[in-house]
């Protein structure tokens, strides 16, 4: 696992989330709230868990456990969610680029919501959250097709063949 992996990732990871909120916008708010019995009731709520756990990831990389994710009510619309999600990878843009390649490959410890102790190898915690991410944004755009609305490319080679990958300097 090396550093220029990471960020690429993580580059893919922010094109993709920027593009599946580019077609939530175009829903109605209706539309955005309705429950549609997936993992989270509606469009809205997974696309708030999505927002919170990369942010208690973030925050426990950085050396704080957080207890709990974001309460769904406080983001009633999707710019609500794009202003958060605009912080988290600005925040996590930062994190990721003071990275070095022995803390990429070190074990890192935190805790979850019921205080369990874990530590796994960084790159783990790191490839796990944008897998996450993924998971989620498959629900929405399954939503997004249930509810009528256009649904975009979100595959990581569709990302690859918009952003053809730099040589390593």
């Amino acid at each position: 696992m090396n550093l220029q992996y990471i960020h690429e990732l993580y580059a893919y990871d922010s094109w993709a989330n920027a593009r599946l909120l580019n077609a939530v916008g175009k829903l109605q708010q209706e539309e955005f709230l309705r429950e549609m019995g997936s993992s989270f009731p509606s469009v809205r709520d997974t696309l708030v868990h999505l927002v919170s756990a990369e942010w208690v990831w973030l925050q426990r990389w950085k050396g704080t456990s957080l207890q709990r994710h974001f309460d769904t009510a406080t983001f009633p619309t999707p710019d609500s969610i794009r202003c958060w999600l605009t912080k988290v990878e600005s925040e996590q843009s930062k994190f990721l680029h003071s990275l070095t390649q022995d803390e990429l490959l070190s074990p890192h410890s935190y805790s979850n919501f019921e205080g369990k102790s874990f530590a796994e190898p960084l790159w783990q915690q790191l490839t796990h959250r944008v897998n996450h991410s993924t998971y989620h944004r498959g629900q929405v755009t399954t939503m997004l097709r249930q509810l009528g609305a256009t649904a975009v490319a979100l595959d990581m080679i569709a990302y690859f063949r918009q952003n053809p990958p730099r040589p390593a300097a």
